[in-house]
Parts: C-alpha cells; sequence; structure tokens
C-alpha cells in the first residue's frame, strides 16, 4: 500500500481497494514507511515474542506473589 502511495496513487484510491480508513492508512504508513517487506516481517515477529515474553513475566510474577502469600512470614 505505501508503495503504491509513493508512486503516485491517490490515499482515497488505496483506501478503497484495500477497504480501510484513511487513518488506518496514515497510521501504517507512519509504522511501515520506508521498511522493506522483510523489515516488517521481521518487526511482527518481534512483536510477537515481545508480547509473549510479556505475558511469561506477568504470569511468573503472579506465581511469586502468590508464593509470597502462602509462605510463613519469618521475616
Amino acid at each position: 500500500m505505501i508503495r503504491e502511495y509513493e508512486a503516485g496513487v491517490k490515499t482515497a484510491d488505496i483506501c478503497r481497494k484495500y477497504g480501510i480508513s484513511d487513518a488506518t492508512f496514515y497510521k501504517y504508513k507512519a509504522k511501515f514507511g520506508g521498511m522493506t517487506v522483510s523489515d516488517a516481517r521481521r518487526l511482527k515477529t518481534l512483536e510477537d515474542e515481545n508480547s509473549k515474553l510479556k505475558r511469561l513475566l506477568a504470569d511468573a510474577m503472579l506465581d511469586i506473589a502468590a508464593l509470597k502469600d502462602l509462605a510463613p512470614k519469618n521475616f
């Protein structure tokens, strides 16, 4: 979509073709503008991995908090 825009296609035509709003197009342009397809795929992979790691960390923190509540208070 961004390459089409850079080639001179109007924003309205691109949005109609892909079924998105102008705001969505400009959000994508801000996020992915200047990237190659492989860069965008790598970014998506890293974002997925990052969200998985955040979930794992949150689960571990909940487990630690539960264990602290169950452990006798010796301190």
